[in-house]
């Protein structure tokens, strides 16, 4: 199910970048913990970049901002961008990954994003 363009597993400096975003939103105690869920959370699952998109309620970025063309370079060059880090919840965040979301959108908006998602309770 996954596509040419991603990686199997997330790399590692996701996690620490995912739990100092969270941290923002809901402490760093908690946002640890759920960072820790996340490296946990060995599966994957697939989801459209524009659901993604949708359930977070963040605004679909542009293919010339700075990170997404740099992505979208790096695709055209072969390499592989790490999978998504979600926290469910309502709305959906996004705790690591947004621009990659972008880049799977512009490229095709229904291929299927590799995700590790947890829930927000984790």
């Amino acid at each position: 199910m996954t596509s040419e363009h991603w990686k199997e597993e997330p790399e590692a400096e996701d996690f620490p970048s995912a739990e100092s975003y969270l941290s923002l939103l809901v402490g760093l105690a908690a946002a640890t913990k759920l960072a820790k869920a996340l490296r946990n959370q060995k599966e994957m699952s697939h989801f459209a970049a524009k659901d993604i998109l949708r359930a977070s309620g963040l605004p679909l970025l542009p293919a010339d901002d700075s990170e997404v063309s740099s992505d979208l370079e790096k695709i055209k060059l072969g390499k592989h961008l790490s999978p998504v880090l979600l926290i469910q919840g309502d709305p959906l965040w996004v705790a690591d990954g947004y621009h990659r979301v972008c880049v799977s959108y512009h490229l095709n908006e229904k291929t299927p994003v590799p995700c590790r998602i947890v829930p927000r309770s984790a």
